[in-house]
Parts: structure tokens; C-alpha cells; sequence
């Protein structure tokens, strides 16, 4: 009988770590490949972790809600196969666990190697262990480095991981408790010598005996981190055109019925402006762009973040990988697949890793239009506003006429850093020029 080690394994490059959120065996279970062990959860997605052998689950090494760097043995599954690499010989669980740990630092430091570099000048914590004996992760240090949060700073964050250590998210919280309070300190708050705020005490928040106090849900805590930090990180500029696709509007109207009876699923717009993007990316390749301290990392894949909203009320995206590549059909096809596999909670991982530039449609609850913020690391944001039926002036070499046409807003958000006004500007033009001249007899 040989013993297997199930680890965590690596799940896109801007992914550390992950949260057991429930075991799906227990200990003497059978287990076949690709059986579903356990279900995690990182920044990104909810996810399942198969089985790599048969045999039997004969050890959990963590339990639901600890935080598991990517290479860590999560379990020990017992197999007769002999294809399948062993566990080593059996140690004491200090030095199994001290091992682990130090297999999940090298894993995470490969991957964090160019931002370590970046940061090299930033007061950070060098070593594994703090002074005072504490662990800090890779992803920890790296997110210190990043913030300029000295040794000190790290000793008094409350840790809620395993032995009292300091997760991701928990430094993640306090650098958004610090950042709160040193917004709109007064001048005679500042240490003149020093050149950063006093300590400024938050005013707490009064409350009535009626208000209901709502915790918020995992996902909800971490749309908050990520997009409190996109409008730390980038400079937001926005540009707004109006597009007329009163042709996109009759075209689809004349054909979504026999496209229904005959491919068993609908044709929306989506498709259509996903096309647009695409088109109008190739045209202006620094749009599908990403920052990287001074550095500006062109991106040759156009993968197109679409914006879903979940049942429950909050948002995922899901990628649609070179999107550029797709005929309509192909586009119409992958963008209903993956609506419906976001609103079932059925995306893996992979489908929600790797976009390059993101299209939200916030028109879908009747705005007209809206100013999105910024999807990290991505320099831009593309969101559609309500199609509405309006009077407008048609231009006509007999002269000018009003008519009723079907027009929409484009509200694109990017990233002044890197994204001037008039690059901003040209590429929501660009996409309008593509709507608005759209074929009404084109073939689906």
C-alpha cells in the first residue's frame, strides 16, 4: 500500500491561497479519481478539489475555514497503485507541518518574485518568522511589503488563522481600517516632522434600537477589498459616447426566433458588444494592457471579462478566453454557457482567472449608464448603459428629420497612469463606429 499526498494545487498565477470551506469526505471514505474531496474558496471563485488516485481518505491535515497555501498536503489518501508518487517516511507533526510550510514558501515566492523585486526598496518583513516567533506567509510579507507596513505594524494585527496567524484577509482589514483613518485629516492632524498623519480616532457609529446589523458574506467582504483597491491603485478617468444600434435592434428582433428553434438558445445582445470590444482592442492593443510598477505589460491575448450578477445580489466575472478569435455564433454560444454556469455557481476556476479587459452591463436594471470601476490589474472598463427608444436627429442628404431610434450609452473608465483622454476617448468611439454599422443582413 502506498500513501498519496493531495495538495493544494496552483490555481493561475495571482492565486497564494485558499479557504476549506467543506470537507466532502471523511476519514476511511473510498475515494476514485477525480471524486470531489473538498470545496475551497479563493478571491476569485468557489472551487472543488478532485482526488488525483483511488483508494482511501486516511487523513485531513486541515480543517473547514483554514487557509491553505498552494502546494500544501491538504490530505493523505492510501492506494494500492503504484504509478503514483508516496509520502515520504513518516515524521513527527512539527517537522511534517514546518516542511509543508516551507514547500508553500517557495511556491509563492516563485510567483511573487518579480513584485518582491519591484518592492525591494519598501520597509519589509524579511524573514518567515517575526522577532517575536510568529509566522507570516509568503502572501502576508509580500502584501506588507507592498503597503510599507513595518514589523511593528505586523505584531499588533489580530490574527484569525490557524495558531493565531495573520491571514490575507486580516491584513487586507487593516489596511483598509489604516487607510480610513487618513482620509480628510485635518492640518493641524499632521506631524510636521514626520510627514504623515497623527493618529486619528474614528468617530463610532450611533445606532437606534431598530437598525439590523448585517454581517457581510464572504464574497461580499472581498468585492469590497478588491475594489476599495482598484481606487487606491489606478487614476479612474471616464469617457461617455452614445451609439445608435437601432440596426443591432432589428436584426436581432428578426432573427431571434428562428435562432431559438433552431440552436435551442437565445441570442442576446451581449454577443454583439462582446465582438465590438474585441474588434476595437485590436485596434488599440494598449487597452489590453496591464501596469506593473513603471512597467506597462502589453497583453497579447484579448481575454474579455464578462460581468454577471449572481442571484444573490453580488457579481462574478467570468472570462471568455481570445475572444477575438470567435465567429458570432461562437460568441453567442460561449456567452450564454457562461451566464448560466455563473448564475449556478458551476464556473471553475479558470473561467473567472486571466481577463484582460472587462464589459459590465449596467443596463440590464435600467441605468443609462454608469462609472465602473476599474477590474486590477486591467486598465480598463467598458459599462453599457439601458438600450432606450428616443427621438433623434437623422441626418439625410435630402436634410435633417426626427425620428425614433434605439440608442444606448458606452460609459468606459480607464486608467489614467497608463490610458490618456484621447486613447480613452478614440477606443469608445471605435466601438460605437462598429455598432453603428452593423449589417442587417448578416447571417447567424
Amino acid at each position: 500500500m502506498a500513501k498519496f499526498e493531495l495538495k493544494l494545487p496552483k490555481m493561475g498565477e495571482s492565486v497564494a491561497e485558499a479557504t476549506i470551506t467543506t470537507w466532502l469526505k471523511s476519514v476511511g471514505d473510498q475515494v476514485d479519481v477525480d471524486d470531489p474531496l473538498l470545496e475551497i474558496a479563493t478571491d476569485k471563485v468557489d472551487s472543488e478539489v478532485p482526488s488525483e488516485v483511488d483508494g482511501i481518505l486516511i487523513e485531513k491535515l486541515f480543517d473547514v475555514d483554514d487557509v491553505v497555501q498552494v502546494g500544501q498536503v491538504l490530505a493523505i489518501i492510501e492506494t494500492t497503485r503504484a504509478d503514483v508518487s508516496v509520502t515520504s517516511t513518516p515524521k513527527n507533526d512539527a517537522q511534517d507541518k514546518k516542511e509543508q510550510e516551507g514547500a508553500s514558501e517557495i511556491v509563492s515566492a516563485a510567483s511573487n518574485l518579480e513584485a518582491q523585486m519591484q518592492q525591494i526598496q519598501t520597509p519589509v518583513v524579511a524573514t518567515t518568522t517575526g522577532a517575536e516567533g510568529r509566522f507570516y506567509s509568503p502572501l502576508v510579507r509580500n502584501i506588507a511589503a507592498k503597503e510599507g507596513i513595518t514589523q511593528e505594524e505586523l505584531t499588533r494585527i489580530n490574527g484569525t488563522g490557524k495558531e493565531s496567524r495573520v491571514t490575507k484577509n486580516d491584513i487586507l482589514e487593516y489596511i483598509k481600517n489604516r487607510d480610513q483613518q487618513q482620509v480628510d485629516v485635518p492640518i493641524e492632524n499632521i506631524d510636521s516632522d514626520k510627514k504623515h498623519p497623527k493618529e486619528v480616532k474614528t468617530e463610532p457609529i450611533i445606532m437606534s434600537g431598530d437598525d439590523e446589523i448585517i454581517e457581510m458574506t464572504r464574497m461580499g467582504k472581498m468585492i469590497a477589498t478588491h475594489m476599495t483597491h482598484s481606487l487606491q491603485t489606478a487614476a479612474h478617468v471616464q469617457s461617455f459616447i452614445e451609439a445608435d444600434v437601432t440596426n443591432i435592434w432589428n436584426w436581432r428582433n428578426r432573427v431571434k426566433k428562428t435562432f431559438q428553434e433552431r440552436e435551442g438558445e437565445p441570442v442576446t445582445f451581449t454577443p454583439i458588444f462582446m465582438e465590438a470590444v474585441a474588434k476595437a482592442i485590436k485596434d488599440f492593443p494598449m487597452m489590453n494592457s496591464t501596469v506593473s510598477g513603471t512597467k506597462i505589460i502589453k497583453k497579447k491575448q484579448i481575454n474579455l471579462g464578462m460581468a454577471a450578477a449572481l442571484p444573490d445580489g453580488n457579481l462574478i466575472v467570468p472570462v471568455i478566453k481570445n475572444a477575438d478569435q470567435y465567429s458570432l455564433l461562437g460568441m453567442t454560444k460561449i456567452v450564454n454557457d457562461l451566464a448560466h454556469r455563473a448564475r449556478t455557481n458551476a464556473l471553475k476556476l479558470d473561467e473567472v482567472q486571466g481577463g484582460t479587459y472587462t464589459v459590465t452591463n449596467v443596463g440590464t436594471f435600467g441605468s443609462i449608464m454608469g462609472t465602473p470601476i476599474i477590474n486590477q490589474p486591467q486598465v480598463g472598463i467598458l459599462a453599457l448603459g439601458a438600450i432606450r427608444k428616443v427621438p433623434a436627429v437623422i441626418e439625410t442628404p435630402e436634410g435633417d428629420f426626427i425620428g425614433i431610434r434605439y440608442r444606448m450609452f458606452l460609459s468606459h473608465s480607464y486608467d489614467h497612469r497608463v490610458i490618456n483622454g484621447a486613447l480613452g476617448g478614440q477606443f469608445v468611439q471605435r466601438v460605437k463606429e462598429y455598432l453603428e454599422a452593423w449589417d442587417i443582413d448578416r447571417q447567424i
